[in-house]
């Protein structure tokens, strides 16, 4: 079946204030651009309204038309939707204290520094560092990774040192250690899944060696909704004497994350996944390691003294921050831990929980589905998305019609993980991704939508 040629949707901007939000049960207040808690719409009786219904005020996006029906957003893992807080924080930024970080004594630089460095403070503190000096501002988790691959991969690594990683790594997590083992001639292995489609921990074990200098996995799986036990995993891998990166883009947004418990020797994480902006990420490492790590980029900021025939460099994380950061993008980045630390992790966790079993168990009863990862029990807990698929049609046509004809905005493709859909035997799938401002009417709707969605298929066979 050929592809459906998508269109460009329209948008309607829905009232927050109109009956349909007003009758949820929620109170307006009015707020300043430095708001930290979701608390701009109360709802008058909390213990019976969902945290979805809670918080989904605090969102204007979501407030839309797309296509002519209510926008129902389930893209979760690609980016989160951003509070007003966080919008207000930007605003408040550009508007009223713009100015370079680090280089100025007049007032705006002064202000500007404090905040873009109460920021890092800030993130510090959400996923437990013993010190700011612990957190680099990147771009993005990708970039975090490279800056790991490049200095301490090309530092430490030789010839026939190994790095282990699972096969459902993001290509971020991936590429980045190809192009190191290409100059160094370190190995990459590769971690399979086993019959409940997660990374065999058991073949993790046996694959450990002295030759094993690094270990790179996922937290949550982005595509397997799959949870591994980072701790149990740090602890393996030190005693063979390798370090550990964890790639905690699907985890830090939606559970607590501490890394001093984990132990884990580098973690990267995005500010846009956790309704963060866009274009700036950070780069845990432990003291000791990134004290020992050579600079990654040239220029500016990073630099202690230049002469013409050298240059001595800041200590971190200073040494990895090389010219003018994006300075708004963190202090925005640092408004939205505290609206998600004013919500709290753990509440956010559990209601996630909640949603993944909701949706799973939905999703199954979709004529010929195929949902990726592990089935939720007790003992499993998957986060809450779903990668899937509907046999014989492809999952580009599912995503399309969902959005044209229903306005359900899911992902479809290879979630940046095609070594997984391969072992998996397919090229793409389908993938619906919730956070804490989803509710189970936004998995009814999808449910209802992808239904209808079979059945128009279903026509043509």
């Amino acid at each position: 079946m050929e592809a459906v040629v998508p269109k460009l949707p329209s948008f309607n901007f829905l009232n927050p204030n109109s009956t349909a939000v007003r009758r949820l049960g929620f109170r307006r207040f009015s707020c300043s651009s430095s708001s930290l808690s979701p608390s701009v719409l109360v709802s008058a009786d909390t213990k019976s309204v969902s945290l979805g219904h809670i918080t989904r005020p605090d969102f204007p996006i979501l407030h839309q038309e797309v296509n002519g029906k209510k926008l129902v957003y389930l893209d979760n893992a690609a980016t989160s939707q951003k509070p007003v807080a966080v919008i207000k924080a930007l605003q408040n930024y550009y508007e009223a204290y713009n100015s370079n970080v680090h280089r100025g004594i007049h007032y705006l630089s002064a202000k500007a520094t404090d905040e873009y460095e109460l920021a890092r403070k800030k993130v510090a503190a959400f996923i437990n560092a013993s010190d700011s000096g612990e957190i680099v501002f990147t771009r993005n988790a990708t970039e975090g990774i490279n800056l790991v691959a490049y200095s301490w991969g090309l530092s430490n690594l030789k010839p026939g040192d190994e790095i282990i990683l699972t096969i459902a790594e993001h290509h971020s997590a991936i590429v980045p250690w190809q192009l190191v083992s290409q100059k160094t001639g370190a190995i990459l292995k590769f971690l399979n899944l086993n019959d409940d489609e997660i990374p065999d921990l058991d073949k993790l074990k046996e694959m450990l060696s002295r030759k094993t200098k690094l270990v790179v996995t996922h937290h949550v799986s982005n595509t397997l909704a799959s949870v591994l036990p980072i701790e149990e995993i740090v602890h393996w891998a030190h005693d063979v004497g390798a370090k550990v990166l964890v790639d905690a883009c699907q985890s830090v947004p939606h559970m607590v994350v501490d890394v001093q418990g984990l132990d884990a020797d580098f973690l990267v994480a995005s500010s846009h996944k956790m309704c963060g902006p866009t274009g700036i990420g950070f780069l845990y490492g432990k003291s000791d390691l990134l004290s020992a790590m050579p600079p990654f980029l040239g220029g500016g900021e990073m630099i202690s003294d230049v002469f013409l025939d050298h240059s001595t460099y800041a200590e971190p994380p200073s040494r990895f921050e090389a010219g003018t950061p994006a300075i708004g993008e963190a202090i925005g980045l640092g408004a939205a831990i505290d609206y998600l630390s004013a919500i709290g992790m753990q509440r956010i966790h559990e209601y996630e929980i909640e949603l993944a079993t909701y949706l799973y168990e939905n999703l199954l009863s979709v004529p010929n589905v195929r949902i990726y990862g592990p089935k939720p029990s007790e003992n499993v807990h998957r986060a809450a998305l779903c990668s899937f698929n509907i046999e014989n049609i492809h999952p580009t046509d599912v995503a399309t019609i969902l959005d044209q004809q229903h306005g359900v905005a899911i992902r479809s493709g290879h979630h940046c993980t095609q070594p997984l859909h391969r072992y998996l035997g397919v090229n793409a799938s389908a993938r619906a991704s919730l956070y804490f401002y989803n509710t189970k009417g936004d998995v009814d709707d999808f449910i209802q939508a992808l239904n209808e969605t079979v059945n128009f298929f279903d026509m043509f066979r």
